[in-house]
């Protein structure tokens, strides 16, 4: 079609595994290859692949990113014994989201995505609650070791001169045990808070920020104090001026005080509590299919994803044959959220509107009671048509 919308820059386009690598192909085929000329940089991030270039290819993307500022993944396996058993892996290979997290560093910012018809499980939230979650260190990129009995652990740190510090972690004596090191870095955490500071400032929204300090009276507090640092030095009077707060507390706090309120805040997490209360927001506001996530590094690169993994029950049923109601959406918003952001950085306006038109269309569809068969069981549109995966990227396709 000579009326394509041409791209300028490619994206850098990471491809994935189980069932979201069919969504991927048919999200391109159906709704995007029709209507632009997609340039990209394409890396195959399946556990195969991965394991036959020894995780090469997940640093090869994260490079690119780097090179050309803005990336689409599609979601990877991230192997535990079972499954490196089962695809007959060399290895248990390291997760594919912390090996790109740590190269770009930056925080994932992760918001639901709200239609008409969908009621969240907590009556009280009528605004939505985004999820700022450190995508640097912590249990992403900790070593690990078993430990015999009669073993000791211990954490040794070797300043510039080589003197050591030693503290002991445990004495095994009594039985084997397992033993982890994490880590984290000041300039990473000073990232994380100053782009949560500019997020909550550019959307007009609370900024919530927790941990467990008074328990990691090291490690958290380190993040607490970094926080408040900068926001008493920097920040203060611009978010007086704009209306808005900012306060940390515990992590279990946060989670009540998450549970009574009405939403429209941002919420900051450390790396793993980010993961887990990203996935807990998803479910409770409809779907973990109907949640963006982007990444936004200090540097400037951005990295789009659905929030969800490989949807491995509905691949068994495709491999069968059998047609299945997967819902796309999640996935579909990450390319048009690349577009988009590849749209404003190249400056060509008919692929930012063609990005939002998307969106804007599949939220029509769901309202008027077009959808697969998760949203379906929880939204109150009259008249609902449950479609299958193809039918539901056919039916936005058609809208555009």
């Amino acid at each position: 079609m000579s009326d394509k919308i041409t791209m300028k820059t490619p994206l850098v386009e990471m491809d994935g595994d189980e069932m979201t690598r069919v969504v991927w192909a048919k999200i391109k085929e159906i709704v995007l290859d029709p209507f632009v000329d997609l340039k990209t940089e394409y890396y195959d991030l399946s556990i195969q692949n991965r394991d036959l270039t020894e995780d090469k290819v997940t640093m090869d993307s994260a490079m690119a990113t780097k090179k050309y500022g803005v990336a689409v993944k599609c979601a990877p396996i991230t192997p535990n014994a079972a499954r490196a058993k089962e695809v007959n892996l060399h290895k248990m290979w390291k997760s594919p989201n912390g090996t790109i997290h740590a190269a770009l560093d930056g925080t994932v910012f992760r918001a639901p995505i709200l239609a008409k018809g969908i009621t969240p499980l907590v009556p009280s939230w009528t605004k939505p609650i985004t999820i700022a979650r450190h995508a640097y260190g912590d249990i992403y990129s900790a070593v690990e070791s078993k430990v015999p009995q009669g073993g000791k652990a211990e954490l040794v740190v070797t300043d510039a001169e080589g003197n050591e510090t030693r503290t002991l972690i445990k004495d095994f004596s009594r039985s084997d045990g397992i033993v982890m090191g994490m880590h984290n870095l000041d300039a990473s955490i000073r990232s994380f808070a100053k782009t949560c500071f500019e997020y909550a400032l550019d959307q007009g929204i609370d900024l919530w920020f927790s941990a467990k300090d008074t328990i990691s009276k090291t490690y958290d507090h380190r993040f607490k104090d970094i926080f408040s640092e900068m926001y008493e030095a920097e920040y203060k009077e611009a978010f007086e001026k704009k209306g808005i707060t900012f306060f940390y507390t515990l992590v279990d706090d946060a989670i009540a005080r998450v549970m009574k309120s009405q939403g429209g805040f941002l919420w900051a997490c450390k790396n793993y509590d980010g993961d887990v209360f990203s996935d807990m927001l998803a479910t409770a506001f409809g779907s973990l299919a109907m949640m963006t996530s982007v990444l936004v590094s200090p540097d400037g690169y951005y990295e789009y994803e659905a929030a969800h993994g490989t949807i491995p029950r509905h691949y068994h049923k495709y491999l069968k044959g059998e047609s299945t109601s997967t819902n796309p959406i999640a996935t579909l918003f990450a390319w048009t959220g690349a577009l988009a952001r590849r749209g404003e950085l190249d400056n060509i306006p008919e692929l930012i509107d063609f990005a939002k038109r998307i969106e804007q269309v599949t939220i029509e569809a769901v309202e008027e009671g077009f959808m697969t068969g998760d949203l379906a069981l929880i939204s109150t549109v009259e008249n609902k048509k449950v479609l299958s995966l193809d039918e539901f990227l056919k039916e936005v396709a058609s809208r555009v």
